[in-house]
């Protein structure tokens, strides 16, 4: 019986059912890479999800030399799901690095968030929301375009 539920548990991530446009997303707590709480607000208009390492890279490059608080006057927030990363790593390298980035990077060290969100593993994924509604989602694979994109947004 133990063993139904471990494996039950282990690939339910597979079986996600899709965020559609209209889907209230469901709030969430997340950490970021200065141990602040951040909890997804209806005020939020944009949300960006890493899945993996080039994910975070892509957003890295993309918001190269943008000033403190870029993200913040979009209204967006940055999502890195961090669940493969060895922790050792995480703890002595990655997440002390992240420190010095000028924008919060909210770290998913589980999984769980990213996981309510498929989409593809090397790409940025944008859901558009409006008062917590998904509005539009869509996927970046180059950080030019991302970068285009944010600066499309409108500040608060």
């Amino acid at each position: 019986m133990k063993y139904r539920l471990a494996l039950l548990l282990a690939l339910s991530p597979m079986f996600a059912q899709a965020l559609e446009v209209g889907d209230q997303l469901a709030p969430w707590t997340l950490l970021d890479q200065h141990d602040q709480p951040y909890t997804l607000q209806e005020q939020t208009r944009t949300v960006l999800v890493a899945r993996n390492m080039d994910g975070a890279k892509l957003v890295k490059s993309a918001l190269q030399d943008s000033p403190k608080g870029y993200l913040d006057a979009r209204n967006t927030v940055f999502v890195a799901d961090i669940q493969g990363m060895p922790s050792l790593i995480g703890k002595l390298f990655a997440i002390p690095a992240m420190r010095d980035y000028s924008y919060r990077v909210l770290l998913d060290r589980d999984g769980k968030v990213a996981a309510n969100y498929p989409g593809e593993v090397d790409k940025v994924l944008w859901l558009q929301l409006e008062n917590g509604r998904l509005v539009s989602q869509q996927a970046f694979a180059s950080s030019a375009e991302l970068r285009a994109a944010l600066e499309k947004l409108p500040l608060n």
